[in-house]
């Protein structure tokens, strides 16, 4: 590493932090243990599983899995719709199957027990470092893999006894993760940008980083010792059978799928309204102005903040915006279609990771009424602490991109 890039590295540190702290409820009892527990965890789980053989390895092995599970999605599809699809049939009927059929298997290896014995290990480590209990660690952890209102259902019980700390934890997690179900789509769309990169081992680190990055925002935002314990310490049965698995998870992934699909009409068509009124007035005042301009100067400095050589981070910071403003669904593809030299390889990376993540506006509302379904009693507390979440999990993708890049 260059000195330059180390104090920029440095700065990036102290920056990410400290973009949170005004956004505290108390910020002069933070406890600065916890961000310290915190950016360590996610640099030994970034080492761990970007750098260590064996685990590479098996990340190539589950590579050649995702490959198999495109292909036999890509057959499923084809049965139905037929094989000879335009540009927008292939995005509607062969990336988002991908959903539908992700969360079909994460439901099935759910009710195996292979998918709560990993999230009971990582929800282990959060609640030594952070001192946080089951519940919460739990929900998430399980945010890795499973969806952002599928998670807190595995503690559905406890959610009315939360504090409004641990309720912003789970929200912040929810959000600064990207669900196994979706992972398979996003790799459909980024596979000619990435070509000699495992996406799904960057996705799956990018997740599993973001559950410690997101419990330290939110000890900043909301500092206090509240803690829930689990009556009882198991994890909650969510399928009664395999087939319940296999049906339930097929349903919920429709929904998904089709959830994706209504927002990325709307948004779409909503943005090209905003750019064709911009575009308007900028001929008017002899300027190229566009929602992807101005964000692109917002989010430039949090980019730089990553990592990003400035150069590059107008470009990065244009993605990042729309991730936040828009969604992921939007800013992954606008990444993937970019030309070549536009962003190093090094920044094409930071900038994957910065944008994995459900941070965005929409998912807010998602939350709220999903987790607010749950426990209506606490619907005032998850509105309250809803913007604080969309900025630390946001912030939390950010760290997560700056760390990985440091060992790029």
């Amino acid at each position: 590493m260059t000195a330059p890039y180390v104090i920029q590295i440095i700065i990036g540190f102290i920056g990410l932090i400290a973009l949170a702290v005004p956004f505290s409820n108390n910020a002069k009892i933070i406890n600065y243990k916890y961000i310290l527990y915190g950016v360590l965890a996610q640099i030994v789980l970034a080492a761990f599983l970007l750098k260590i053989p064996l685990v590479v390895s098996a990340f190539e092995i589950l590579d050649d899995g995702v490959t198999v599970l495109q292909l036999a999605t890509k057959e499923g599809a084809g049965f139905v719709f037929g094989s000879e699809l335009s540009s927008f049939q292939t995005f509607a009927f062969s990336i988002l199957p991908f959903i539908i059929v992700m969360s079909c298997i994460s439901a099935i290896l759910w009710y195996w027990g292979v998918l709560p014995f990993i999230v009971n290990m990582l929800s282990k480590v959060c609640q030594r470092l952070f001192n946080i209990g089951g519940p919460v660690g739990l929900g998430a952890a399980a945010n890795v893999f499973i969806g952002q209102v599928e998670a807190p259902l595995l503690i559905k019980p406890y959610l009315s006894k939360l504090s409004k700390k641990e309720i912003l934890i789970l929200m912040t997690a929810g959000m600064a993760t990207v669900a196994g179900s979706v992972m398979v789509a996003l790799i459909s769309i980024l596979e000619s940008q990435f070509a000699n990169e495992n996406l799904i081992q960057h996705f799956i680190t990018a997740s599993v980083l973001s559950v410690p990055a997101a419990i330290m925002y939110a000890n900043i935002m909301i500092p206090s010792n509240e803690i829930t314990e689990f009556s009882e310490n198991k994890t909650p049965k969510v399928y009664k059978s395999t087939m319940d698995a296999i049906t339930r998870g097929t349903s919920d992934g429709t929904n998904i799928a089709v959830s994706v699909a209504a927002i990325l009409i709307a948004v779409i068509a909503l943005v090209f309204i905003v750019n064709s009124f911009l575009g308007l007035i900028g001929s008017y005042i002899g300027l190229d102005i566009s929602i992807q301009i101005i964000l692109g100067y917002l989010f430039a400095p949090v980019a730089w903040l990553m990592g990003i050589p400035w150069g590059e981070a107008l470009i990065a910071g244009e993605l990042l915006g729309l991730k936040t403003t828009l969604n992921e669904f939007v800013a992954y593809p606008a990444l993937a279609a970019l030309e070549p030299g536009i962003l190093s390889d090094k920044s094409k990376l930071i900038t994957f990771y910065g944008l994995c993540g459900f941070a965005n506006f929409s998912s807010v509302g998602i939350l709220v009424s999903g987790m607010g379904a749950m426990a209506p009693e606490r619907k005032e507390d998850l509105i309250e602490v809803s913007f604080q979440a969309l900025i630390g999990a946001t912030l939390a993708s950010c760290m997560t991109g700056l760390i990985v890049g440091c060992l790029i």
